[in-house]
């Protein structure tokens, strides 16, 4: 038991990183994941553009797609410009305020793309099981209310997130042993006994990533059904194409998230947790346009008419 008055209270914390990397792993991890973060913002921001300024992408599938690369693009930017920084500059250290508040946007839009990735599996059911009043089902104030909701509930869920992580005072270590102010890893530095803490955060986890893979697993299994129960075969390819690209996302993203908030602590360590949060944080968000996006062929030809109009565009400014 830590004796709270003999202690000082924590106003700040280090992000351990990659600190202990020699100098020559810094630069190159540096290099790396600078272009993979350039290339995650580029290939997100094309599809964010693509989907919300192409007449032609206008169903509900696209719709959704847009938002999620716009959380992807949110979800990177909370975490990755940070972490360059710590690979070039020696002090690591952030303010109290910061970490709470890089905390709280990771919960949010961490719970928001978990909550849409369920929104888009059902948004697969009613194409697929209703194609003739699929447009009827998904319409805009529909989609507009899916995605709100998401938003809201990230919101909200961030907030008794956030109330959980820091309701107890801190003045032990104050050394993060990752990249970014990780709860399950803030919370263990907390004084007193954090163990209540982290079993609202695995409560909470459970409910944000088991309720969606509830209706990700009702909407595939009805999928699934209604392909079997199909006399002709036409359509198998394409149907089975979009979505083994969504489960593909959902798998990578549910699995790193549930390691990261599911897990026992016993069971981490500062490099499975370094490469889970990468994961999660970077990889996931750059992979997302490739695997559900770029193998389509109705956005190659959105992408093709948008580099015409901008060439087009550039030629009569000349």
């Amino acid at each position: 038991m830590v004796d709270l008055r003999n202690s000082s209270t924590v106003t700040e914390f280090i992000l351990v990183g990659f600190e202990q990397s020699s100098p020559a792993t810094r630069a190159l991890l540096f290099t790396l994941f600078l272009a993979l973060y350039s290339l995650a913002m580029a290939m997100n921001g094309l599809i964010i553009f693509i989907t919300w300024t192409d007449p032609r992408l206008n169903s509900p599938m696209y719709f959704f797609l847009g938002h999620l690369s716009f959380l992807d693009v949110c979800f990177i930017t909370t975490t990755i410009p940070q972490m360059l920084i710590h690979l070039v500059v020696k002090n690591h250290t952030v303010s109290f305020v910061s970490c709470m508040t890089q905390m709280y946007l990771v919960f949010l839009v961490g719970v928001a793309e978990c909550i849409l990735l369920a929104f888009m599996a059902y948004d697969r059911y009613a194409a697929i099981c209703y194609p003739l009043s699929y447009t009827q089902i998904m319409s805009r104030q529909v989609r507009v209310r899916l995605v709100g909701t998401a938003w809201i509930f990230g919101l909200i869920n961030g907030i008794f997130l956030e109330y959980i992580s820091f309701q107890n005072p801190f003045c032990r270590d104050n050394h993060v042993e990752n990249f970014f102010c990780e709860a399950p890893i803030v919370i263990a530095l907390s004084c007193g006994d954090p163990q209540f803490s982290m079993k609202l955060i695995f409560v909470d986890a459970t409910v944000v990533l088991l309720s969606p893979m509830v209706l990700i697993v009702a909407s595939y299994a009805r999928i699934l059904g209604s392909i079997l129960g199909r006399t002709s075969s036409s359509g198998w390819g394409k149907t089975f194409s979009t979505c083994a690209s969504h489960l593909t996302v959902v798998i990578f993203l549910y699995t790193s998230a549930m390691f990261s908030y599911m897990n026992p602590r016993s069971t981490h360590g500062p490099d499975k947790d370094k490469f889970f949060s990468l994961l999660y944080t970077i990889i996931i968000p750059m992979c997302n346009p490739i695997i559900y996006s770029f193998r389509n062929k109705e956005m190659k030809g959105a992408m093709v008419r948008a580099f015409r109009r901008t060439n087009l565009a550039q030629a009569e400014s000349f």
